[in-house]
């Protein structure tokens, strides 16, 4: 597929944006070599002459002394730097952060330094031999640091993270409380998939941002953990750059921007502060008068969301090209002409931009009608420039399942859902299936309606108003799940599979297929045992991409009066609830977890598939896997982020089984947050689209039906009257009984 925008982890569009920049950043620092102070001269006069920003900047100094970087097999150094620029911005870039585990992956230092000692005592060496490595060193050389610079785009994220988290305690100042909370949060530590090389130590890390959390800069300093002990980088090393980085950062700022220069400056470290004020003052910018100690983060304070935007081809960031739409469809971005003419002029045809050209601009028709929905935010959260991490820090929604919808990793000391495990057994403890789906603030989900549903709803303010949610609540980001899957059992098997009667089941056997972000977010299924009162459910989530720990996991919701209860698979309670049993009320959830392709799912035959923002085109077990639904030719619906993934998808069907897909409808439940594109203007949301699948016919006609329910067979004609044997012919087969 051309565009993976609305399937590609949010973080790794960030990790290649501060790979990108700090890779500029580094090759134009050891470029200048002994010019040095000739390139500085020549940036100070360039950065006398820019504009003033009038928000403050700030210099943070975040050093780091718990986490080291794991180097596999597959980011061996070869040519160019490192793990190659290919892993995070080229024509096959990785689609999850889990992709990333042959190349990079995090340790604990502190545990090395453990195991190191425990093997040293077994020796009968000293036990403090290897100990000191965690002290912050820097060995001033600009190449290693350059060399290294791909396996840092991920741990700089870490601290950046874990910022707001840590605001109340003054931010950046010392910034012990960011390695705390980037030793907390790393996701992909893995213990036992280390290369024999010692792991990388990241030092430090320098980061420049304004007053609204926007990063503008970054510098990492590199060295290896093992052998690390001498004496420590100090502030008067940092300075040369820390003065660097602030030149750059003006000259070409990461974030969104022109290059400008700021009013005022402020720096996270007392020495370095000293040592910045004979220079600073040469770039025309005041440094304040005392380091960061008594400036903190504004209450709403985050690091904004950067629109990691590139060239469609080239795959240049914004920082480095000037990128403007295609001036047909508005919808591609390109940093130049020679770019627009070789992404048009591609072979084969059909994937030339000649050929999609007025397609998308078709989808690009839809921006208004996808972002048509009843809530009060809806104008900011549908905006190209939404930025969500501040949506989400200034409602108080960092913790819990809101974090699946964010890049903040938790800090020290927050429950997390670990992933793997049932989660309804380790967190559901109050017997309330939406505690993971609440802020820091109030209550975000209501009481549960005495009362049934007496309609089916069909649109989000028809829900909100029966569940007693304003429109201010942002809890349709989470719902959307559940509330698909509701629209398609009570609308969309009506209408196209009338047949099947389904509105009248009292139970439902559902397979979700491809299943991941859906199971770290089960709990918001319960949301269909309230608007599905009558029916008993069961869920089976399936995929590869699924915890292998969690395969043949089983484990059952319980609905008692008020209450929630939760049974595993073995019938042992989770937690007794306290509200009174009643039998007629009682209805069950239950979910089963099948870690492995769809195609190699034993068991019953489900009444209804479905599939979240599938992307048939972007994995090879889909071509095994729609055969089989074939085979089983079960109602099988999907949702996609795009127009443009319901016609890949709709290629996809066609070539693995003859089939296709239904013209694509608008989902009234669709997500309220546009999704970033890094070379498209085109409208992304989650679940925007939906569409089910169109069978190839038994017989293998070879033509595709249309959507809707198979007509009636013809009636069959009365056969022909045999005709009058003539005089002479002998009668057929009489031969063949004379012989008998």
């Amino acid at each position: 597929m051309e565009f993976v925008s609305g399937y590609r982890d949010e973080f790794l569009d960030f990790a290649a944006l501060l790979f990108g920049w700090f890779r500029k950043f580094a090759a134009e620092r050891g470029a200048a070599g002994a010019s040095l102070e000739a390139r500085g001269r020549q940036l100070e006069a360039q950065i006398r002459r820019l504009p003033q920003d009038p928000a403050l900047w700030v210099l943070h100094v975040l050093p780091n002394r718990s986490v080291g970087i794991s180097l596999g097999q597959g980011a061996e150094p070869g040519p160019g730097l490192g793990l190659g620029a290919a892993r995070f911005l080229g024509d096959e870039p990785p689609l999850h952060l889990r992709d990333l585990s042959p190349y990079v992956s995090f340790v604990s230092l502190e545990e090395e330094a453990e195991e190191a000692g425990e093997g040293e005592e077994e020796n009968g060496e000293p036990e403090g031999a290897g100990r000191e490595k965690v002290d912050p060193q820097e060995d001033g050389e600009p190449a290693p640091t350059s060399r290294e610079s791909p396996q840092e785009a991920n741990p700089p994220g870490g601290p950046e993270k874990a910022q707001p988290e840590a605001a109340a305690g003054g931010g950046g100042r010392d910034g012990c409380r960011e390695d705390k909370a980037e030793d907390e949060g790393v996701p992909e530590r893995r213990k036992g998939r280390r290369s024999e090389a010692a792991p990388l130590h990241l030092s430090c890390l320098l980061l420049v941002t304004d007053e609204h959390g926007t990063i503008l800069g970054i510098d990492l300093l590199m060295d290896r953990a093992q052998g690390g002990a001498g004496k420590g980088s100090g502030p008067e090393k940092l300075a040369p750059r820390a003065y660097g980085l602030l030149c750059h950062s003006m000259a070409c700022p990461m974030g969104s921007g022109d290059p400008r220069k700021p009013r005022q400056l402020t720096v996270g470290d007392a020495q370095l502060h000293r040592e910045l004020e004979s220079l600073v003052p040469r770039l025309g910018v005041k440094l304040a008068k005392t380091p960061m100690r008594t400036w903190g983060p504004r209450p709403g304070f985050t690091f904004a969301s950067l629109r990691a935007r590139t060239c469609h081809v080239c795959h240049r960031h914004s920082f480095e090209v000037k990128l403007t739409p295609c001036p047909q469809c508005s919808a591609v971005l390109y940093c130049g002409e020679s770019c627009l003419r070789a992404d048009w002029r591609r072979c084969p045809d059909d994937v030339s931009h000649r050929f999609w050209c007025p397609r998308l601009a078709a989808f690009m028709d839809r921006t208004g009608e996808l972002a048509a929905l009843p809530f009060t935010y809806t104008a900011e959260v549908t905006s190209e420039t939404f930025n969500k991490e501040a949506f989400l820090a200034s409602r108080g929604l960092t913790r819990g399942y809101w974090t699946q919808l964010s890049m903040l990793l938790p800090g020290p000391g927050t429950p997390r859902h670990p992933r793997g495990s049932t989660p309804s057994l380790s967190l559901l403890l109050s017997g309330d299936p939406y505690q993971l789906l609440q802020g820091d603030g109030p209550a975000l989900m209501p009481p549960v309606p005495p009362d049934p549903p007496r309609g089916l709803f069909g649109s989000w303010q028809d829900y909100y108003t029966w569940r007693g949610l304003g429109l201010d609540s942002p809890m349709a980001v989470l719902l959307t799940y559940p509330l698909t899957v509701y629209y398609v059992i009570t609308h969309l098997v009506p209408q196209s599979f009338p047949e099947l009667n389904i509105q009248n089941k009292q139970s439902l056997k559902i397979h979700v297929v491809e299943a991941g972000k859906e199971f770290d977010l089960v709990m918001v299924f319960w949301e269909l045992s309230v608007l599905l009162p009558h029916v008993a459910l069961e869920l089976q989530f399936v995929g590869d991409g699924l915890p292998p720990e969690s395969d043949q996991q089983h484990f059952t919701l319980q609905r008692d009066g008020p209450e929630v209860s939760v049974r595993s698979g073995s019938g042992v309670s989770g937690r007794l609830s306290s509200g009174t049993k009643e039998k007629g009320s009682r209805r069950d959830l239950q979910i089963k977890v099948s870690a492995r392709p769809y195609h190699l799912l034993q068991g019953p035959k489900p009444d209804l598939v479905i599939g979240f923002n599938s992307g048939f085109g972007l994995k090879d077990t889909w071509l095994s896997s729609l055969p089989r639904l074939q085979s089983l030719r079960v109602p099988a619906f999907f949702t996609e982020s795009s127009e443009y993934g319901c016609v890949m998808d709709d290629q996809t069907m066609a070539v693995a089984t003859g089939g296709g897909t239904s013209p694509p409808r608008p989902n009234p439940f669709r997500s309220p947050f546009r999704l970033r594109a890094a070379d498209n203007c085109m409208p992304w949301y989650c679940n925007a689209f939906i569409f089910h699948l169109v069978y190839k016919p038994p017989q293998g006609s070879g033509a595709r039906p249309a959507p809707g329910p198979a007509p009636l067979a013809p009636t069959p004609a009365a056969p022909p009257a045999p005709a009058r044997r003539r005089r002479g012919e002998k009668k057929p087969g009489r031969g063949a009984r004379r012989r008998r």
